[in-house]
């Protein structure tokens, strides 16, 4: 008797059909590469958690430019300027030096004049257009310096709740 009477023969497989009988495995270095890159995937997950839960990274409040006379300033530039608060008007404030008058916009965070008080010498510094100054940072005679505008990332500490606040009847 031969081989080929014993067992029925089988017509030849497609190549998508062998292919999918395949079974993976992963020899020593495979699962040590799978493991590593699950624990660097796991790690970040936590990292990004505990970043947000913690209130996410600090802005930075820096100076860049010195301060220069209010009537230096020309449309669509940078610029700083140092004077004292002449009038406040909800999140926009005049500031005047000896050569003028400039308005100091503030957007959200000077909702209610809070960041600066009349007669108050602040520097400020930010983006001039449509003559305006659009503040980026203001700084305070006693050094504190506030961030103002649009932040990238979360808000920083307290806004959220000056801003529930604000909302409240």
């Amino acid at each position: 008797m031969s081989s080929s009477d014993q067992e029925p023969s089988r017509p030849p497989e497609s190549a998508a059909v062998a292919n999918s009988r395949r079974t993976f495995s992963f020899d020593g270095r495979g699962r040590t590469a799978a493991l590593s890159a699950g624990l660097l995937i796991i790690g970040a997950i936590v990292g990004a958690g505990a970043l947000r839960v913690a209130g996410g990274i600090p802005r930075q409040v820096s100076f860049v430019l010195q301060p220069s006379p209010i009537t230096s300033m020309s449309e669509w530039t940078p610029a700083a300027i140092k004077g004292q608060v002449a009038e406040v008007f909800g999140n926009k404030f005049i500031i005047a030096d000896a050569s003028g008058r400039a308005l100091v916009e503030t957007g959200r965070e000077g909702e209610g004049g809070r960041m600066v008080k009349p007669n108050e010498t602040v520097t400020v510094q930010g983006r001039f257009e449509r003559g305006s100054l659009h503040a980026s940072v203001i700084q305070h005679e006693d050094g504190r310096a506030d961030p103002v505008g649009p932040s990238k990332g979360p808000p920083p500490h307290g806004v959220v709740a000056r801003l529930r606040d604000a909302v409240r009847p």
